[in-house]
C-alpha cells in the first residue's frame, strides 16, 4: 500500500461532515433581511465548481417540494428576467469566484434580492455594501470540496425560513443521523470498491435527479481527489442516447472501463425497470459492474450519503496510488492562465 499524503486534510474535514452539515444548519438560521415569501416569483442559484454544484444539489432536493421554480447558472451572467421577484444565491467558497462575482453584481443591479454564502473574499464585501444577508464560511475548517455541505445547508435553511421549503431542517438533521451510521463502515467498504476500481476508468450511472446529480459528484471527486478520468449519466436520459456508444469496440472497453451504479429508494419505477437494462446490456461491455447502495430517511439524507460514499472512495483511489487527494495543480494553473497570471 502506498503511503497516504493528504496535505489539505481532506480526510479529517470529511470524518467531521456530519458536524459541519450541523454547524451549517446554525449558521444559516435566523438570517436577517430575507424578503418576505410573496415577494418571490422564482429563485436563481449562482455558482461554480463546488458553489454549481451545490446549486444542483439544491435543484434536486428542494425544488421538486417549492412553489416556485429553480434555475441554476454556472456563468459570468445571470438570465436576462431576473428582477426585484428573484431570490439571487450567490455560492463561493472563497468569495471571489471570477464568474460568480460578475454575476452576483449584475443580478443586485437589476433588482434581484442577492443572498450570498460566501468564505469572505469580494462577494462578501459586495454583500455589506449591498446590505444584502451574507452566510459566512470557514474556510479553514471546510476545504471547498469537502465543504458542500455548507453551501448546500445554508440555501435549505433560508428557503424553509421564508415558506419556501417546509421541513428542511428535520431533512438536513436525518442526513446527520445517516452519515453518522456510515461513518464508522465506510473506510472499509470504499476502500474495498477502491481496489476493484483501480486500472480502470469508472463510469458512474444514477438514477433520477437525485442519482444523476450523485453521479456527478463521484465523477468529480475521482477527477479531483485521484486525478484520474471517470464519466456520469443518468437513468433515463442515458437510455435515450449514450446506451448505443456501447455496440462496438467490446473488446476495448472490457480492459479500460468499470460501471458504478449508484441507486437510491425514490427511483421512479420506470427508472428502477431501466437499470435493470442498462446492467443487463453493460455487463457485456464493462470490466465489472458495481452497486452502491444509499441509506437514510428522505431524499436529502440519501443523497448525501451516496456523495459522502463516492468522496471517500475517490480518495481512497488517490491513496491507493500515492496521490494527494487536496491540490489539483491542473485547476490551478487553469485558473492562473484566465486571471492573466503566469
Amino acid at each position: 500500500m502506498s503511503e497516504r499524503v493528504d496535505t489539505l486534510g481532506m480526510g479529517p474535514a470529511m470524518n467531521r461532515l456530519p458536524e459541519q452539515i450541523l454547524d451549517a444548519l446554525d449558521g444559516a438560521k435566523d438570517v436577517d433581511g430575507l424578503p418576505h415569501r410573496s415577494e418571490i416569483s422564482n429563485v436563481l442559484v449562482l455558482g461554480m465548481g463546488p458553489g454549481g454544484f451545490a446549486g444542483d444539489l439544491l435543484a434536486v432536493t428542494a425544488g421538486p417540494f417549492m412553489p416556485v421554480p429553480i434555475v441554476v447558472v454556472k456563468s459570468y451572467q445571470p438570465p436576462s428576467y431576473v428582477d426585484e421577484q428573484t431570490l439571487v444565491f450567490a455560492l463561493s467558497a472563497s468569495g471571489d469566484t471570477p464568474e460568480i462575482v460578475q454575476a452576483a453584481a449584475q443580478a443586485a443591479e437589476a433588482g434581484g434580492r442577492v443572498v450570498a454564502v460566501a468564505g469572505g473574499g469580494r462577494l462578501a464585501r459586495m454583500a455589506g455594501e449591498w446590505g444584502t444577508p451574507l452566510v459566512e464560511v470557514d474556510l479553514m475548517l471546510y476545504p471547498p470540496r469537502a465543504g458542500l455541505s455548507v453551501l448546500t445547508v445554508a440555501p435549505m435553511i433560508i428557503l424553509e425560513q421564508m415558506g419556501l421549503f417546509p421541513g428542511a431542517t428535520q431533512w438536513v438533521r436525518h442526513s446527520v443521523d445517516q452519515i453518522r451510521r456510515r461513518r464508522d463502515t465506510v473506510r472499509s467498504s470504499a476502500s474495498a470498491l477502491a481496489r476493484r476500481l483501480a486500472g480502470s476508468v469508472p463510469l458512474i450511472y444514477g438514477g433520477g435527479g437525485l442519482g444523476s446529480v450523485a453521479a456527478r459528484h463521484w465523477k468529480n471527486m475521482i477527477n479531483t481527489c485521484a486525478k484520474a478520468p471517470a464519466f456520469s449519466a443518468g437513468v433515463p436520459d442515458l437510455l435515450h442516447n449514450e446506451i448505443a456508444g456501447w455496440g462496438q469496440h467490446g473488446d476495448v472497453t472490457r480492459q479500460v472501463f468499470s460501471l458504478v451504479v449508484l441507486r437510491h429508494e425514490h427511483e421512479h419505477p420506470e427508472v428502477m425497470r431501466g437499470f435493470e437494462l442498462v446492467v443487463d446490456m453493460m455487463e457485456e461491455v464493462v470490466r465489472s459492474v458495481h452497486t452502491v447502495e444509499a441509506n437514510g430517511e428522505g431524499p436529502v439524507a440519501q443523497l448525501f450519503d451516496l456523495m459522502y460514499q463516492g468522496t471517500v472512495t475517490a480518495m481512497e483511489l488517490a491513496a491507493g496510488v500515492g496521490l494527494d487527494p487536496g491540490p489539483v495543480p491542473a485547476i490551478d494553473s487553469a485558473r492562473r492562465v484566465l486571471q492573466g497570471r503566469t
